[in-house]
């Protein structure tokens, strides 16, 4: 972990990996289950604002993937880039500095987690591998590396984090498991899709993932994977155009919630994980064109039927909507944010929202601040 810019200050970058080395040793509580009302949680919607303190170019180029860690002192917010650069920002650092920038991938970074059972360990992937930045040893490792196609996403198959699926442009999947010595993953298995952009694995029946791109998003089932002739399990249907992301919502996984390039946000009831059914659809200006990364709604990981999603309306916005189909809330500032905000990101337990931009900005709406 050597920072981009090596006549920089070596103190600020120990300052900020012994920060994340200090949080993630310190398991947070368990949140209580957020199931109040929705009175309540578009008022804590509308006590999240911007400021200008709450905003900071991270990463050189446009951001194409982000990850908050699970702290509840310390806002930790990864961003990763078109140029492989991950950028390392401590909100909560009130001085100019906080923010420092790693090179670890050559191409851009379009996946990023947070290991979910040890919060020292940062995910992050490119076209050509798959690393984990260990802060207890300041390394960025190579887990996998592909030689003849590109990753473009992946998700974690059990909450130890040990085992993973990949996902390829060119539309194959691949399972890796980080214990087995060497680059290579354990299965390759062709899906018949021409390209996979996201994959997610259903956050209760861990055996469970999501494929999505092209026109197709379908479930699998992870232990019947083989090289060629995969089935899936149920496909969401409908498309119409690419679909750039799909997710299941973060409790249940009752829902799925994807965004199209047919200008619609899709939600699926997926309560039977065999018999899928559409439950509404949402017209949505989702022509991001070549200069901006591609929408991806994220459910709120506090709720189990809301989810938030970039937009092109003026003032620039992030939009949250019900599954019902009903927008809750605009986050905006026409003072601060004059951008459009492809990549979003919530944080698990308290009310924190990060936006980021084209140009390698983040913008953090949070509570306590007041609107300009």
């Amino acid at each position: 972990m050597v920072p981009e810019d090596q006549t920089g200050d070596k103190p600020l970058t120990d300052d900020l990996l012994a920060t994340w080395l200090r949080i993630s040793e310190v398991k947070a509580n368990d949140t209580e289950e957020h199931t109040y009302d929705m009175t309540r949680y578009q008022d804590s919607l509308n006590s999240m604002f911007l400021s200008e303190a709450n905003i900071k170019k991270v990463v050189k180029y446009r951001v194409c993937s982000m990850a908050i860690h699970p702290s509840e002192s310390v806002i930790l917010v990864a961003a990763g880039d078109k140029s492989g650069q991950v950028g390392l920002w401590n909100v909560s650092c009130e001085s100019e500095e906080g923010a420092q920038v790693f090179v670890p991938h050559s191409f851009p970074v379009s996946c990023m987690h947070f290991s979910p059972c040890n919060p020292a360990h940062l995910l992050s992937l490119s076209n050509e591998t798959l690393r984990c930045g260990d802060v207890t040893r300041a390394v960025f490792d190579e887990i996998c590396r592909s030689e003849d196609s590109s990753f473009s996403s992946f998700d974690f198959l059990e909450d130890g984090a040990s085992t993973a699926i990949v996902g390829h442009w060119e539309g194959d999947v691949s399972v890796v498991d980080r214990r087995t010595p060497g680059t290579s993953p354990e299965l390759s298995a062709d899906v018949s899709f021409k390209r996979t952009r996201t994959v997610h694995v259903h956050p209760v029946h861990k055996q469970y993932f999501l494929a999505a791109g092209s026109v197709d998003v379908c479930i699998y089932d992870v232990r019947y994977l083989k090289s060629k002739g995969n089935k899936a399990v149920s496909s969401l249907t409908g498309h119409t155009k690419s679909v750039a992301s799909a997710y299941f919502s973060p409790v249940t996984g009752n829902r799925v919630v994807t965004v199209c390039a047919d200008d619609k946000l899709r939600v699926y009831d997926t309560t039977s994980l065999t018999s899928v059914a559409l439950l509404s659809t949402i017209r949505h200006n989702n022509n991001t064109g070549r200069w901006l990364t591609r929408f991806r709604a994220i459910w709120d990981p506090k709720r189990e039927d809301c989810f938030v999603v970039g937009s092109m309306a003026r003032p620039r916005q992030i939009q949250v909507f019900r599954d019902t189909g009903t927008l809750l809330h605009s986050f905006w500032n026409a003072d601060c944010l004059g951008s459009v905000c492809s990549i979003n990101v919530l944080h698990p337990s308290k009310n924190i929202l990060v936006g980021g931009n084209s140009s390698g900005r983040l913008h953090v709406f949070k509570e306590g601040n007041t609107q300009l």
